[in-house]
């Protein structure tokens, strides 16, 4: 059946070549004008466009240098910071596979205004209160009889009484039948949901791989921020200003991780103090809330607060004192001392108000506040004030991997995003140390805090009171100042107070690239050491300057003011330390450079001595030093550690160019010129580098630029000549430059080395090719951000900061040149001089032309904005084309085009650069084709025919580039998988982007060659990565255009429906031309595949993948099907293509799915099978009907090995799947369902015309195997209900996983790189874009997240659902009607009918909607009248089953669904009677059909049945037709009949709790039927059923014996074969009740009567099937004899058949049995048999029956005592039951008539002696029961016991009216007897009972010590009481008076003898038995036993001479 593959050329494995679609589209110009047809043939003219958008600023004015025209480097930073953003902008991308709406939260929009389908599952009612008028209804009635069963009157009443369902309008009427199927058609196609995606969940994958995520854009970096707000700070005594201070450290890296904090929290009052030394306040100044930034939160980092006070007399202890010693609280009684001190500080204040001294310090462990746990230090009391938490996003790109390993061990992992905002109280300081104030001593402290013994906490505190509120900072703060004092949206007033963001110096390196400009300078002075001057230098204070010349003037104000002064000042002093010769300092002065440097820049540093004392004659301040720090130092920013000479004397001239540390002659230093000022110089700029491999770089292309020759570079003057040599080591170099540094510049970077490739500079007149440097340098900058910035990758490997850079950053660079017209000045120079270069200076923009007036902007500023608002001139686009002109034109072409340099450099690179640049391909990929987007764009070629785009050697480059890079995916997939996987999907994405701007053709010929290279070795491995690869071309928003959807393959307008001839019969296609045309679109034929090229590789892969044969890909369906998955939900979804027409044309490319999927049939899932079958809602009836639960006829043939050919027994391949040929793996249930939800999909969309002239041409089983498909199809979408839902729900309902998924990925290995990384990505760093994505993945990821969903979702789960059942049924039935079409038009395939018949069938069995239903009804009805003899004379199997499916309807509580069923059943009825004048079939099946149904089905309602009924009659009696004839009668008489049925089995499911009373129910409707067959074996069988499930084998067995004796009775009738069984006769030693099976008189029935015995088991399969499932059943009840007399009777039926496989198998089994006879000897159990006797008229009329119940093996008396007494306790109140305790008869008069009693006795089997020799093994004496006993003892004055002389015994015999086992369990006692023994033989019966015991114990085999020791202690132990000796006593110690006794007496002597005897050998056993322990024990029982025997011996032998005389002496006496 390979129909795929007839008449193709090419394997499937192999691309064919494809077509040229740029010229297909000229040669075919497109068929219709406009319109969505219209546009499937070409991508729209908008389809790209590059957008400049301006980035945003975070604040409100952008921050750029002040200064005017500034250097170059500087101006190329700024630009970098301030351009738009170039996009490239594919408008209909987001349309594409990857962004398919229905693996996306959009899915629920989509889903909107679904309408609720209605299903009868969901109506149930629930069990529970079902179960309540059940229980209603037991206790009303109880009688089985309560009408007798011929009470017509009754049955008839109810019927007359009921109202019938609305009947259908025009169900009589003749109409032809097309214009019934026109009419169904439309009323069926009316309001169809679109799109069927929506309705299917997506499929459970990882992210998509075609999907690529936009990358972030790029943006300043902050780490998690914390506000900080100050609120007050309270002292003990107010008396002056103190200055407060705030920053982070970080105690385990020893660094400090921001810059100061400046702020006070005076009164005014107190300021007022200071008021001679202050200017005006800049209101920047005057924050007291901060904002801080920790990139690497620990437990290591600390908030250190410093407070500071203005300069006095004293040192610090002194001046603290009075804080130490005051307290508030005494402010009163101290009054004058605080007025004193105050007094003294405003003195102070007055003259020494510029300086200040240190004065305490704090600190707060800042994650302890973050972790809440509050256990801050002693001195911090926390109050607690919760506001909302606050989440934030995390930005992993900024660390390394170095910066990783720190961040994520263990309890380091800290995050303050989400903590509760606390307020804190401070309440201690510490005094500073005025030898202790350096960062070291700090850290030391810090360290020693976290202590609990600090050192710090025996100090005596300063008591103050300083509040903070510490909180994560809210996303966009309002009044914000950023470090650099500029202003952050939002702003909304300049007047209030502002917050500031505090800069980070983060603990470690930070990799981001620079965004906005930045230049800020730090200075901290550390440390100086004056002990060596000479003179008085005590107070000593630095004074800090940045100078831009030496005059004093020349001071910039560039120093950031503090707290509460200007913003920014001249000069910054530093804190004095009193008296201290070398102080530590610990000031941050912070410091805004100029943009622009030159050699005058520096930092200069006056020392001065500030005399505290006023003194006459000393000046305030005495200098006494000098030192500084040239800015400039070769051209480069000096910063990092000084350790400075100080000078004794003002500097001399031009000193600003030179270092101090250079002995400048006559000036006099302190210390010999040694080095005595420790100072720290940091620079946060992103102006300068601060590396001197990229200062190098960007020095010497700036030169370039200036072009002034020679250039100094730091210390080197480079000539013009060694110019280029320079150039290219120092891009080589740049490897060597620190990460931090490029990744911060990386985007001028970049840029600049774009520049140099495509832009060749121009030195010494010659053209200096710098692509080959640049592309190695790029590679190997690429390769190590790849390398240490790991965690910042999204699931393709791509570094995120290299794809921002592309996305937002690279462009082209504008014509203007690297430096305006400088470069072409040089060509002037130049030698040869070629005219093109004329003509493009002339065009060019820059400042030499005349056209454009001289701007202060750049040439390149110019251009960009001309060509930014793409106003573009004739002559832009004219230079653009000079630039890109060919070669020709002049031997150096000036402007190289990025792209195509970029190729030839990668073509032709080598090594490891060629490896570097493999390793990061998708970098360059996404390079080129942005640079050829751009270049299009800005050339006005974007609307230019492909073909003539690029340059032929572009293209060649490309092919080879391709070609090359296929082979390493090939060469390397085993060594390195990941490079492979990033490789392979780089490669895919680059050919996605070229569809869109290259030839289309020959980007295919690309995935061509790419498909041959990796086709050469099959490999599970590569095939997957192939599949990658396709799915990622394949996601290109314009793949339907790709394919060519209107391409010529299409068939003409109307196919003419044409004859086959036999041949094209066999062949499956005809040979007509235009046949083929149909058989090339249904086809993987080469004409398919070259016209639709991608999804001819699609579905090729899919075909090939899904070969049985091709067993190593097994693995891989799963992946494979959700290529085509992915790309028919995106189709559905997609608004392009919603029109209906378009529609049809895109599943035309998939036609070939149908045949693919036909071809995997024999893999697919099963879904029919299993419980899904009889789902909830159709109980078990179905499984009846599709005879789950007996062997299903097909199996039966194929069990029997008869030939299936035959028309009415088409197997279904399920069934034969099911068994063996299902040789291959099958598919997992949810690649299958993928695969069937796509076949529908193209079965929906497709052209009805196409599909059915396909159809037209399928031979008969090609037809077969799709109805087949149709039929999995049912089961697989078919509706789980609401309660599956609920209950899924309930077990914490996780989607499963495939297992096969994971199978597979251990086959393959395919875990591999890819989802390693896109786990990685998603692991703590996950970029933020990965994290969004995520949650709005579909719903299935929150099935695992979240267990319990709401009550909404469930409902909403189950509509969606609902929905999908019925649109997927829809679709089946419309294919169904086109199957049937096509069959109207051959007239050839009448036998595809009944297949349609059993999908239909099916369908209908399953959970449907009534939409469904009713729609199916009317095809249902539409196919009987167009084919009645298909059901009533070929399908008659299929007849009944429609009866029974029509009828189960008829019950539904919903009426639409009623209302059709009716009307189906009464049209079957008439076209059953049109036929033949009677309607026997019909009548037949139904009564069978409403048997099985009230038998089997749990959840029925016989009211909505008997509506139906009565709608039924009502049709009968409006048919003005058939009104003459006898069909209304005979409709009568049917509908009585069946309502008489249903009256009588109602009762049944009243007692459905009592499974006795069940079974004698469903036994006498059985008796009932004794008439017909048919209904007779349906109810045996449904009785077996019951039996079954409540594990009752043996009876189940006996229900299949008797089934398969009637069907043996029937077929000796029908056919006499020999070997068959003659009737029930041959059975009798299954089972004697076997006979009341056998036939009534001939003339009842005859088997030859229409629509007698027609059922599938009245056949020798069928009989086989029935004696093989008894066989089974006696087998599970261990009854193995028995399975042995069923064999017998099935083995002559297959050696008559020589069936030798099956006898091999019989003989099997029964070698089985034997073996498990012999196996379990001694351990067998069958029953346990109790006599159960109801008394009481509740009972109805079980009142006075008595029954032999059959219970399990082993149950005692109290079990069923408990269950009775319960289950009647139930039903009539549990004070209303009573247990009768004695086996006594009962008097039926002394019971209280309003109870009901139950007697329960324990009887045993009872045999007489001459059946004891036929019963001889356990199986015999345990089978065909029919008598029972039990003994009561009683004394004759009524006592139940007395003594041994007046003990008697009543044996009771009763006997059942069938033997065990039976049909059912419990059997009705027809006869009872009874037997009395007097006091002797009871004592007889005693002794022959110990004798045996002791026989037995003495004899058992192995011995068993304990148990013969156990009976002998019981015979001649000591004192037994009523023991042996006592009874002997009692009747042998005188002969009896009464000869009558004299036997009894003689014979209970012999019983002694025989006693003592065995005892005896007991005793001798016993010895042998026993070890030395009991030799005692052994003596004893000796001795007791010599004992006894001498108390008998007078007793044994005394005979009774009268016994013993000889009868001729009697004579003689006479």
């Amino acid at each position: 059946m390979k129909f795929l593959e007839r008449q193709t050329h090419v394997p499937l494995t192999d691309a064919v070549e494809p077509v040229d679609f740029e010229e297909y589209l000229i040669t075919h110009p497109p068929i219709v004008e406009s319109g969505p047809l219209r546009d499937l043939i070409e991508f729209p003219p908008d389809d790209i466009e590059v957008i400049y958008t301006p980035r945003e600023c975070r604040t409100v004015v952008q921050a750029v240098p002040e200064e005017g025209d500034t250097d170059r480097h500087v101006r190329d930073c700024v630009r970098s910071y301030t351009e738009d953003w170039a996009i490239v902008n594919r408008k209909y991308h987001k349309l594409g596979t990857g962004f398919n709406p229905n693996t996306l939260d959009k899915q629920k929009e989509r889903q909107k205004g679904l309408p609720k389908q209605v299903f009868e599952a969901d109506e149930m009612p629930d069990n529970s209160s079902y179960q309540d008028d059940q229980d209603d209804l037991k206790r009303r009635s109880m009688s089985i009889d309560d009408t007798p069963r011929g009470s017509w009157a009754c049955s008839i009443f109810d019927l007359k009484n009921s109202l019938p369902d609305v009947l259908l309008p025009h169900l009589l009427d003749h109409a032809p039948n097309e214009e019934i199927d026109r009419h169904n058609e439309d009323q069926r196609k009316a309001n169809r949901h679109r799109e069927l995606f929506a309705l299917h969940p997506a499929l459970d994958e990882e992210e998509p791989i075609e999907r690529h995520c936009v990358p972030e854009v790029p943006k300043e970096h902050f780490g998690q921020r914390l506000l900080v707000k100050c609120l007050s700070l309270k002292f003990e005594i107010e008396i002056e200003p103190i200055f407060a201070s705030l920053a982070l450290y970080d105690v385990k890296e020893k660094k400090k991780i921001s810059e100061n904090f400046f702020f006070d929290l005076n009164s005014e009052q107190t300021k007022a103090m200071l008021r001679p030394h202050i200017q005006t306040a800049a209101i920047c100044t005057l924050a007291r809330s901060a904002v801080f930034s920790i990139t690497y939160p620990s437990q290591d980092v600390f908030l250190v607060i410093q407070l500071e006070k203005v300069l006095q007399q004293g040192d610090i202890g002194e001046c603290a004192e009075p804080y130490m010693v005051f307290k508030e609280s005494d402010a009163a009684k101290n009054k004058e001392k605080l007025e004193k001190l105050r007094g003294q500080s405003e003195q102070f204040c007055q003259r020494l108000g510029r300086y200040r001294m240190p004065f305490a310090w704090t600190a707060i462990h800042l994650m302890n506040i973050v972790n809440s746990a509050g256990s801050l230090e002693r001195d911090t009391e926390l109050e607690m004030k919760r506001k909302g938490s606050w989440s934030e996003r995390r930005n992993s790109s900024i660390m390394g991997r170095r910066s990783l390993e720190r961040t994520t061990s263990g309890d380091e992992s800290c995050s303050l995003t989400g903590f509760r905002p606390a307020t804190l109280t401070i309440t201690n300081f510490f005094k500073q140390e005025g030898d202790r104030l350096s960062d070291e001593d700090l850290y030391k402290f810090l360290a020693d805090m976290r202590r609990p013994s600090s050192v710090l906490r025996r100090l005596r505190p300063i008591t103050a009171q300083l509040k903070l509120d510490i909180s994560p900072a809210p996303e966009n703060p309002h009044y914000c100042l950023t470090p650099d004092l500029v202003q952050v949206k939002p702003y909304p007033d300049s007047r209030v107070r502002p917050t500031h963001e505090i800069l980070e110096f983060p603990a470690r390196d930070v990799y981001v690239p620079n965004t906005t400009y930045r230049n800020l300078l730090y200075v901290n002075p550390q440390s100086l050491n004056f002990a060596n001057r000479q003179g008085s230098a005590r107070n000593i204070t630095v004074k800090v300057q940045f100078m831009n010349g030496e005059d004093p003037n020349n001071a910039m104000p560039v120093i950031f003011g503090k707290s509460s002064c200007a913003d920014f000042s001249k000069e910054a002093y530093t804190a004095v330390v009193y008296h201290n010769r070398s102080p530590d300092f610990h000031d941050e002065i912070k410091i805004k450079l100029p943009a622009s440097l030159s050699d005058h820049h520096h930092i200069l540093f006056t020392f001065y001595h500030v005399s505290c004392q006023q003194k006459q004659n000393t000046p305030l301040e005495t200098p006494v030093g000098y030192t500084w720090i040239p800015m400039l130092q070769n051209g480069r920013l000096r910063t990092g550690h000084f350790c400075l000479p100080v000078s004794l004397e003002k500097p001399p001239q031009s000193y600003s160019v030179l270092s101090p540390d250079v002995p400048l002659p006559g000036m006099k230093w302190v210390d010999n010129h040694r080095g005595v000022f420790n100072v720290e110089v940091v620079a946060v700029s992103t102006i300068h580098t601060q590396d001197q491999y990229l200062d190098k770089f960007f020095a010497l292309v700036h030169a370039l630029d200036e072009h002034m020759f020679p250039v100094r570079i730091g210390d080197m003057r480079i000539s013009e000549n060694n110019l280029e040599a320079e150039l290219k080591t120092s891009i080589a170099a740049l490897n060597s430059s620190q990460l931090e540094p490029v990744v911060r510049f990386l985007h001028l970077l970049l840029d600049k080395l774009v520049l140099l490739a495509v832009r060749p500079p121009v030195i010494a007149g010659q053209i200096v090719n710098l692509g080959q440097a640049s592309f190695e340098v790029m590679s190997a900058i690429v390769n190590r951000l790849h390398k240490y910035l790991d965690t910042s990758q999204d699931m393709h490997g791509r570094n995120c900061l290299l794809s921002s850079y592309i996305h937002y950053v690279f462009r082209l660079p504008s014509p203007g040149g690297l430096g305006g017209s400088v470069h072409y000045a040089t060509m002037a120079r130049s030698a040869v001089r070629p005219a093109s270069l004329n003509l493009n200076r002339s065009r060019s923009l820059s400042n030499s032309n005349p056209d454009i007036s001289g701007t202060p902007t750049s040439p390149d500023d110019e251009v960009r904005s001309i060509i930014g608002s793409k106003v573009r001139s004739y002559c832009t686009a004219k230079v653009y084309a000079t630039w890109g002109s060919s070669p020709g034109s002049a031997p150096e072409t000036m402007q190289v085009l990025f792209h195509e340099e970029l190729a030839l450099q990668w073509v032709v690179s080598s090594g490891s650069v060629r490896e570097g640049a493999l390793q990061q391909a998708w970098f360059f990929f996404e390079l080129m084709v942005k640079s050829i987007i751009h270049h299009l764009y800005f050339t006005e070629r974007l609307e230019s025919p492909r073909k003539n785009r690029f340059p032929e050697r572009f293209m060649d480059d490309i092919t080879a580039l391709v070609s090359t890079i296929a082979g390493d995916i090939v060469s390397r997939f085993q060594k390195d998988l990941e490079l492979v996987e990033r490789l392979n999907s780089s490669l895919a994405f680059f050919l996605n982007d070229l569809l869109s701007v290259m030839d289309r053709g020959f980007v295919f010929t690309l995935i061509r060659s790419y498909w041959k290279q990796i086709y050469t070795l099959q490999n599970p491995t590569l095939e997957s990565l192939r599949l990658d690869f396709l799915r990622i071309v394949c996601s290109h928003e314009h793949y339907v255009t790709l394919n060519l959807p209107c391409s010529l393959l299409t068939p003409p307008a109307s196919p003419s429906p044409s004859v086959s001839s036999a041949t094209s019969q066999s062949s499956g296609f005809s040979t007509h031309v235009q046949d083929q045309k149909i058989a090339n679109m249904f086809e993987l034929s080469v004409p398919f595949r070259e016209q639709h090229f991608l999804a001819g590789l699609v579905l090729s892969e899919l075909s090939v993948l899904l070969e049985p044969e091709n067993e190593g890909m097994f693995g891989l369906h799963k992946k494979v099907v959700s290529v085509v998955h992915n790309l028919l939900s995106s189709h559905d979804s997609d608004p392009r293509y919603a029109d209906p027409e378009v529609k049809a044309r895109v599943a035309m490319l998939y036609l070939p799915l149908i045949g693919i999927i036909m071809e995997t049939l024999p893999q697919l899932h099963d879904f029919t099978g299993g419980p899904q079958g009889t789902a909830a809602g159709n109980g078990g009836e179905d499984a009846e009907a599709d005879g789950n639960s007996l062997i299903s006829q097909t199996v039966a043939m194929a069990i029997a090995g008869t030939s299936t050919s035959s028309p009415i027994s088409r197997p279904s391949s399920f069934l034969l799947n099911s068994q063996a040929s299902r040789q291959h793996g099958s598919f997992s249930a949810e690649s299958s369902r993928s695969l069937l939800i796509c076949l529908l999909w193209v079965l929906k969309n497709a052209d009805e015309l196409v599909l059915q002239k396909w159809f037209t041409d399928l031979s008969v089983s090609q037809l077969n195997r799709l109805l087949d498909l149709l039929y999995l199809c049912v089961s697989c979408f078919e509706y789980k209900g609401k309660k599956a839902f609920e209950r899924m729900n309930s077990l914490t309902f996780k989607k499963s996983k495939d297992m096969k998924a994971k199978l597979e990925e251990a086959i393959l290995g395919s875990i591999g790189a890819r989802q390693e990384m896109v786990r990685r990505s998603r692991g703590a760093f996950g970029s933020q874009e990965n994290l969004r994505w995520r949650k709005d993945m579909t719903h299935w990821r929150q099935n695992s997240e979240r267990m319990d969903k709401t009550r909404a979702e469930l409902e909403h789960e189950a509509l969606i659902d609902g929905n999908l059942a019925t649109e997927a049924n829809l679709i089946i039935l419309d294919t169904l009607e086109i199957v049937v079409q096509t069959v109207s038009v051959t007239e050839s395939k009448e036998s595809v009918l009944g297949g349609v018949l059993k999908v239909l069938l099916h369908s209908m069995a399953c959970n449907q909607s009534a939409l469904y239903l009713q729609h199916c009804f009317a095809t249902q009805r539409a196919l009987v009248s167009k084919f009645p003899e298909l059901l009533f004379e070929e399908e008659t199997e299929q007849c009944a089953d429609l009866c029974l499916r029509l009828l189960r309807s008829c019950s539904s509580s919903i009426n639409t669904i009623r209302a059709h069923a009716s009307a189906s059943l009464y049209l079957l009825m008439r076209q059953n009677f049109e036929i033949g004048n009677n309607f026997a079939r019909v009548k037949m099946q139904v009564t069978m059909s409403l048997s099985s149904l009230v038998g089997t089905s749990q959840n029925f309602n016989e009211e909505f049945l008997r509506r139906s009924l009565k709608t039924i009659l009502t049709y009968a009696e409006e048919d003005l037709e058939l009104r003459e004839t006898t069909f209304p009668d005979q409709v009568q008489d049917l509908v009585f009949n069946l309502h008489m049925i249903l009256s009588d089995t109602v009762k049944m499911k009243e007692h459905q709790e009592d499974p006795e009373m069940l079974i004698d129910l469903m036994y006498r409707i059985a008796k009932g039927y004794q008439t017909s067959p048919d209904l007779r074996l349906t109810w045996l069988q449904n009785m077996s059923g019951k039996h079954s499930e409540r594990n009752n084998h043996a009876e189940a067995a006996q229900c299949l014996v008797h089934s398969a004796a009637l069907v043996a009775e029937y077929l000796s009738m029908l056919e006499d074969r020999k070997y068959l069984p003659v009737g029930c006769v041959t059975f009798q030693n299954i089972s004697s009740n076997v006979l009341e099976e056998s036939a009534v008189s001939d003339d009842v029935v005859s088997p030859d009567e229409e629509g007698i015995c027609s059922g599938k088991y009245f056949t020798e399969i069928g009989l086989v099937g029935l004696l093989e499932q008894a066989a089974a059943s006696f087998s599970l009840a261990g009854m193995y004899e028995a399975v042995n007399e069923v064999y017998k009777v099935l083995i002559p039926i297959h050696e008559a058949n020589r069936d030798a496989k099956k006898l091999a198998t019989i003989h099997g089994k029964l070698q089985e049995a034997f073996g498990k006879i012999v196996h379990q000897d001694g351990k067998r159990m069958f029953g346990t048999y109790f006599r159960v006797g109801f008394y009481g008229s509740k009972f109805g009329d079980l009142d006075e029956q008595e029954f032999v119940y059959k219970e399990p093996a082993i149950t005692k008396l109290a079990e069923i005592s408990h269950r009775l007494e319960n289950f009647y306790g139930e039903r009539f109140g549990e004070d209303q039951v009573e247990v009768i305790k004695d086996s006594n008869p009962v008097d039926k008069c002394k019971l209280d008539p309003n109870k009901a009693f139950i007697q329960i006795t324990y009887v045993e089997p009872y045999f007489d002696t001459y059946e004891m020799k036929d019963r001889i093994t356990y199986f015999d004496k345990n089978y065909n029961l029919r008598r029972f006993v039990y003994c009561t003892p009683f004394t004759l004055d009524g006592r139940a016991h007395g003594d041994l002389h007046e003990q008697f015994k009543r044996k009771t015999i009763l006997t059942t009216s069938h033997a065990f086992p039976y049909i059912k369990t419990r059997i009705n006692i027809i006869h009872k007897e009874e037997i009395i023994s007097t006091p002797i033989e009871v004592a007889i019966e005693d002794m022959q009972k110990k004798t045996q015991e002791l026989a037995f114990a003495t004899h058992q085999d192995p011995a068993d010590a304990k148990m013969l020791q156990m009976v002998l202690q019981g015979s001649v132990g000591t004192t037994v009481n009523q023991g042996p000796l006592e009874v002997a006593q009692v009747f042998l110690s005188e002969i009896p008076s009464d000869p009558k006794l004299y036997r009894h007496h003689n014979k209970l002597r012999l019983c002694f003898k025989d006693f003592t005897k065995r005892c005896e050998d007991a005793l001798r056993k016993n010895k042998s038995l026993i070890g030395p322990d009991q030799k005692e024990y052994q003596r004893e029982l000796e001795r007791n036993y010599h004992r006894l025997k001498e108390a008998l011996q007078p007793l044994i032998n005394r005979k009774i001479p009268q016994l013993y005389k000889p009868v001729l002496q009697v004579n003689s006496h006479r």
